[in-house]
């Protein structure tokens, strides 16, 4: 029964103190990256869809460089459905995938447009109805153009999570479900922003920037370079 007891006090001293490692890691990475806004240049939901869709495998200077010129000619989802899959594709051209992408804008506008009205359904259920919407880029939607918190699981959060010791699994949805379980649920969208900017700009992931980190006394992961 002691020994039972005892299992029982140190799960929970256990529990306890990841609690407070976890809330220590939003404390910092607030302080590290106190602004959070969108990577994507948007003006409304629709363009934030676009834009997102192109993002796939491309980075966000690429794409802030090319859907604003998409969308000055294709400004609605309806001008979009009816846009030649030819000149979307050479609008598009400099950004990976882009065929697979100007077929998946002309299908996801038409969906708009018949199913929803051609506005942007605000729920991850409507959301990922559409063509080229997962749950990722559901979530980015969610967050900046509705202000649904919404946790992202890009590379980025996916290796940091690991890093992190806040994930063991290697799926996008069960890391998102883990970080659900352990992060306050107004601080998905900012604790997604914030560990995607720390992927970028420190935590790289094959020369990760250790021995600068400002998080590297809370996190785990063995492979740490720090001397």
């Amino acid at each position: 029964m002691q020994g039972r007891l005892g299992n029982n006090r140190a799960k929970k001293s256990s529990a306890s103190d990841e609690r407070k490692r976890v809330r220590l890691l939003l404390a910092r990475l607030a302080a590290i990256y106190p602004e959070v806004r969108c990577f994507l240049e948007h003006e409304n939901p629709f363009q934030l869809l676009v834009a997102t869709i192109l993002s796939a495998q491309s980075t966000d200077e690429q794409v802030n460089r090319v859907a604003p010129r998409l969308l000055r000619l294709f400004p609605t989802p309806e001008a979009l459905r009816d846009a030649p899959v030819d000149k979307l594709e050479g609008l598009i051209r400099s950004l990976g995938l882009f065929r697979a992408k100007a077929r998946a804008l002309k299908k996801m506008s038409a969906e708009l447009v018949e199913k929803f009205g051609s506005k942007v359904p605000p729920t991850m259920q409507e959301l990922t109805q559409l063509t080229g919407v997962g749950r990722k880029t559901a979530n980015v939607i969610l967050g900046y153009a509705f202000g649904t918190p919404g946790i992202v699981v890009d590379t980025h959060v996916k290796r940091l999570a690991g890093r992190l010791g806040l994930s063991a699994h290697a799926e996008p949805e069960k890391i998102e479900r883990d970080l659900m379980k352990i992060i306050p649920r107004k601080e998905w969208t900012n604790f997604s922003h914030r560990l995607i900017l720390h992927g970028r700009r420190v935590c790289h992931a094959r020369k990760p920037r250790c021995e600068e980190c400002n998080l590297r006394h809370l996190c785990p992961w063995e492979g740490k370079r720090v001397s």
